[in-house]
């Protein structure tokens, strides 16, 4: 029988195989459809206009695309990178972005390789984890001899 650390184990790893790893990527070809996620990274003439509603040290705006046409995008924004690092996490509020203040548009696609390489070190873990609760450390029980005693005794003198 599997310990309850080697069940967990079981299950996080499945959770993760079921995930997979997904990348930004370029476009190239056909344009993303509808309720693609996708990541615009924006120029300096787009983070002067969108400075004051998003911020002025704008890098990536990364989400749904809703509608698109071609003088501007509509995306239900999910999380906002920043020039200097960081990034914000958004709940989906929607934001027009004009077309002429993307440099790049980027698309999120499946993994094979991160999916691969994830899933050989989780199932590492799994097995070096379910290996240790079916065979233990090897080392057993502690004996102890009846000298080695923490107990205490106490003398009670006799009148």
């Amino acid at each position: 029988m599997l310990s309850q650390r080697a069940k967990v184990a079981v299950i996080v790893s499945a959770m993760v195989l079921c995930v997979g790893c997904y990348s930004l990527q370029p476009i190239v070809g056909p344009f993303p459809a509808l309720g693609t996620t996708v990541a615009v990274s924006i120029n300096d003439a787009g983070r002067v206009a969108l400075g004051g509603s998003m911020g002025p040290a704008i890098d990536e705006v990364e989400g749904r695309l809703v509608q698109r046409d071609s003088a501007e995008y509509l995306l239900s924004v999910a999380t906002v990178r920043f020039l200097r690092g960081g990034e914000q996490t958004w709940t989906g509020e929607r934001v027009r972005i004009k077309s002429e203040f993307v440099s790049v548009m980027k698309e999120k696609k499946f993994s094979r390789g991160r999916t691969a390489l994830i899933s050989a070190v989780a199932l590492g873990a799994v097995a070096a984890f379910v290996t240790r609760a079916i065979v233990g450390s090897g080392q057993g029980e502690p004996t102890r001899s009846p000298l080695d005693s923490t107990a205490q005794s106490i003398r009670i003198p006799l009148h």
